[in-house]
């Protein structure tokens, strides 16, 4: 069974380092919380006793490290209330044990290995599959596990946003009983982990890729945690989203204040009670002010340029229409936008509970309280743009517009489809007033940044990349023979770095890397 390791700041500034045998910890703290003592106390007590009982549930016998750690973490309060009061306690670090490693790999990783692949997700592990057909020999090298980022930097309700039916890796498409539903989290690390052992990767977890190079003679020097290879090719299919992007006014809120980025957000139950504001209305604010709202809990979202699209029309999932329509086909070059297409967000829509629009207008008339785009923070508190009906508009144009294409799409085809009443606001912001929330505790405990990634090939030393850090590519092909990148938003097409696309993105450079490979050996010839 997992355990967790997570540390204690207590307001005396003392440092206490503890331990949970269950994973179940995470229902009751998050890393990062700030939390008032009384309250940690009560949370850590609920979440040690509910580890116990995992325990007990798993092993069938007690736990006495939880019952320990408990005991340790009570003491300690107590001493703290009586010199220093009540105080805020701060989780500094909530970490998993590392899970049990599939795929290990050799104490030293030293050799030739013709191909790495860098990334042991579904891209690395789609285009693995294609360089096995066309006997191309690789690594893949992956830094967690297989899937991490699926099981480590997703919420626990996370599901997909797109239908079952366009799940489709190589050889292996979605084979369940709900091709129209989406799968959650744990469904979605099976189906790659299901493909993984179908196609059987020369897969090696846990290392870490420090440095890609080019050789003196030719080729890459890949320096790894395990030791050095080189490679005649190198495949970068590590996407395009690697570090967790807060913007600089976050330093200004107050240290009582919880601050974690999107990808460290699991559940309400974890997060200090009180109000949460949510940055960013992206897909992934969007469904987390949404997660949040469903709890019951007060909710504060400012909101972007995101567009949003209806989860339904005329009777079909807009997916399927516009997968008809050939959206997913579209190339990069062929988008109306050109390349900046790849800067842009994602549409805003949630597969949960069977899908449904993601209607901000309706969780505000419900009572969540949307803002514009955040301006900055100062001592009397955050301020906010009043662009939030502008952007409100936008993102409902978008969603109409999609409309617009389907309905002419039906037109042109003759197909018959049952016609439905187009989107009506159920609600309007106060036009006119000052935007602002104040810094008291009353106001809020939590802030979520969902602002997003940024990019970061420090460690990639080839000259393939753009004056904005960008690869420079087509297809996935770099301007340095040898040197390839897959798994990134709008490599090719709308379905590129999506289960609907990589199919076609990994076939492509494993051709061109079988095709590279048979003129190196001629040339060698």
């Amino acid at each position: 069974m997992p355990s967790v390791e997570f540390t204690l700041r207590w307001p005396d500034g003392t440092v206490q380092r503890c331990f949970s045998p269950s994973t179940v910890i995470g229902q009751t703290l998050v890393e990062g919380g700030v939390y008032p003592l009384r309250e940690l106390v009560r949370r850590c007590r609920a979440g040690l006793e509910r580890a116990g009982e995992r325990v007990r549930e798993q092993r069938g016998f007690a736990c006495t490290a939880a019952a320990e750690q408990l005991e340790g973490i009570e003491a300690r309060a107590r001493d703290v209330l009586a010199t220093h009061g009540e105080g805020m306690v701060r989780v500094e670090r909530v970490r998993p044990d590392r899970p049990r490693i599939r795929h290990p790999a050799p104490e030293e990783l030293a050799g030739h290995a013709g191909t790495v692949v860098i990334g042991g997700g579904q891209a690395g592990l789609a285009v693995s599959y294609y360089l096995r057909e066309r006997g191309v020999p690789h690594v893949v090298l992956e830094r967690d596990r297989l899937a991490s980022s699926w099981r480590a930097a997703r919420w626990d309700t996370f599901c997909l946003v797109t239908p079952n039916w366009q799940c489709r890796l190589p050889g292996y498409p979605y084979a369940g009983d709900d091709p129209e539903g989406f799968m959650v989290k744990d469904e979605i690390v099976s189906y790659v982990e299901g493909f993984a052992s179908s196609s059987e990767p020369p897969l090696y977890e846990g290392v870490t890729v420090e440095r890609v190079e080019e050789a003196q003679d030719g080729g890459f020097q890949v320096t790894s945690s395990r030791g050095e290879l080189t490679a005649e090719q190198v495949i970068l299919a590590v996407g395009g989203y690697h570090v967790p992007s807060v913007p600089r006014p976050a330093a200004a809120l107050r240290p009582g204040i919880t601050q974690l980025h999107s990808s460290s957000y699991r559940n309400p139950a974890s997060l200090p009670d009180g109000a949460v504001l949510v940055v960013g209305s992206g897909q992934s604010g969007a469904q987390i002010a949404e997660d949040l709202h469903l709890a019951g809990r007060q909710v504060h979202l400012s909101v972007g340029s995101a567009p949003r699209v209806a989860r339904f029309y005329r009777g079909r999932d807009c997916v399927a229409w516009l997968e008809d329509m050939g959206h997913y086909d579209m190339a990069i070059e062929d988008h109306p936008d050109g390349l900046s297409a790849r800067r842009e967000p994602n549409h805003y829509v949630t597969g949960r509970d069977g899908g449904h629009d993601l209607d901000l207008r309706a969780m505000a008339r419900d009572g969540m309280h949307l803002h514009g785009r955040l301006l900055g923070i100062d001592a009397s508190g955050l301020a906010f743009s009043d662009d939030l009906a502008r952007n409100l508009d936008a993102a409902d144009a978008t969603a109409e517009r999609i409309k617009d294409a389907i309905d002419r799409y039906i037109s042109a085809r003759g197909i018959e489809a049952p016609t439905e009443p187009r989107y009506a606001a159920v609600w309007e912001p106060a036009p006119g007033e000052e935007d602002r929330l104040a810094l008291g505790q009353d106001e809020f405990s939590t802030v979520v940044w969902a602002t997003g990634f940024r990019s970061d090939w420090s460690w990639v030393n080839v000259p393939a990349f753009d004056g904005s850090g960008y690869p420079t590519h087509h297809r996935g092909v770099t301007t340095v023979p040898g040197l390839y990148v897959l798994g990134l938003p709008w490599l090719h097409t709308w379905g590129s770095g999506r289960f609907a696309g990589i199919d076609r993105d990994a076939l492509h450079v494993a051709d061109r890397v079988a095709a590279y490979r048979t003129v190196e050996a001629r040339a060698a010839a």
